[in-house]
């Protein structure tokens, strides 16, 4: 006699268990496959406006103590490109600074959902690829899911905007949780920091948790989505490289 129990091929699968919107944003620190799998044919909008704002948030709140970063930065991209063309002073650069600055404290919500729907697409197409049933209704949810943690990111660079020694703050790289944060930013090639920030443990946790949402909601195995989600790991080092590339 068999030992496995009778199961009946016509039975409905179990749902997924119900809990609210914002247990979403506890559970995916934890529990991601199980909010990817109750919200799969969910909307995307709850989770993408409340990271865009609280994004925005953040950044204004930590704006004063992560001045010595963006200030190291500026100075870089300013000499740069004035080296390149000696038309441009230093009192020109200047005044794109300010227009920066006051655009960049409330732009922040704004650029947000555009991100999510940049990453949303090449994580959309690179499923695809691997053969993924993956809706783009779904693609944004997860997309919008996975980058909860880089809210935490945002909590913990204001942290060290505050303890940190602003001569070692001379870059944005530095607040990197990876390789970027020991590398001074003024005497190492644009092109190894750039290549380098993609390895740090946000970057590296959000792709994790698109590979995940990937294989809930696309219907492929983990290892099918795990090279998708590299595909949109390789794909999110262009921002960074192509600036890079140019500087050198």
């Amino acid at each position: 006699m068999s030992d496995q129990p009778n199961v009946d091929p016509t039975a409905t699968p179990a749902q997924p268990e119900k809990a609210s919107v914002w247990e979403d944003f506890i559970d995916i620190f934890y529990a991601p496959a199980a909010v990817f799998a109750r919200r799969a044919t969910g909307s995307f909008w709850i989770p993408m406006l409340v990271v865009a704002i609280l994004s925005g948030v953040l950044f204004a709140v930590s704006m004063n103590v992560l001045q010595p970063a963006m200030d190291g930065d500026f100075a870089r991209m300013s000499a740069a490109q004035m080296k390149k063309n000696p038309q441009i002073t230093a009192e020109m650069m200047n005044t794109q600074r300010g227009i920066q600055e006051k655009v960049a404290k409330y732009a922040v919500p704004i650029i947000i959902p555009i991100v999510i729907v940049c990453i949303a697409l090449t994580l959309w197409l690179s499923g695809k690829i691997v053969g993924a049933k993956q809706s783009w209704n779904a693609a944004l949810m997860v997309t919008s899911y996975a980058l909860v943690p880089r809210l935490l990111e945002g909590v913990l660079n204001g942290v060290q905007g505050m303890v940190v020694n602003p001569a070692n703050l001379n870059g944005m790289m530095r607040l990197r949780l990876g390789p970027t944060h020991f590398m001074d930013p003024d005497t190492t090639a644009p092109m190894f920091i750039a290549l380098l920030s993609r390895v740090d443990v946000f970057t590296i946790w959000v792709t994790v948790l698109l590979a995940i949402g990937l294989s809930v909601t696309g219907k492929v195995s983990r290892g099918q989505a795990a090279v998708a989600a590299v595909i949109v790991w390789l794909v999110g080092a262009l921002p960074t490289l192509i600036p890079a590339l140019l500087a050198g």
